[in-house]
């Protein structure tokens, strides 16, 4: 378990072995959902092209997908798995 604090501007900082654990780096976005039980779920929303290479393949396969699409269907599929 890791503890940080939250400064007067309401930010925080994300513990190395968090950050190491979630792969986060400079500059990547992360998504914050808090659940029916009111705590807090820390996400992270960018990713490398071979993290999530692949992953739509089962959603058509026949023609490509366009930037939108993509984000909206990584979108959707990440929204499924807090659920």
């Amino acid at each position: 378990m890791s503890v940080t604090t939250v400064t007067s501007k309401g930010q925080l900082t994300i513990p190395k072995e968090i950050r190491d654990a979630l792969h986060l780096f400079a500059g990547d976005k992360v998504e914050v959902v808090i659940t029916n039980t009111n705590e807090a779920l820390l996400r992270p929303v960018t990713k490398r092209v071979d993290e999530v290479f692949g992953r739509l393949s089962k959603f058509r396969k026949s023609l490509p997908l366009s930037i939108e699409e993509m984000k909206a269907a990584v979108q959707e599929n990440m929204k499924k798995k807090i659920c």
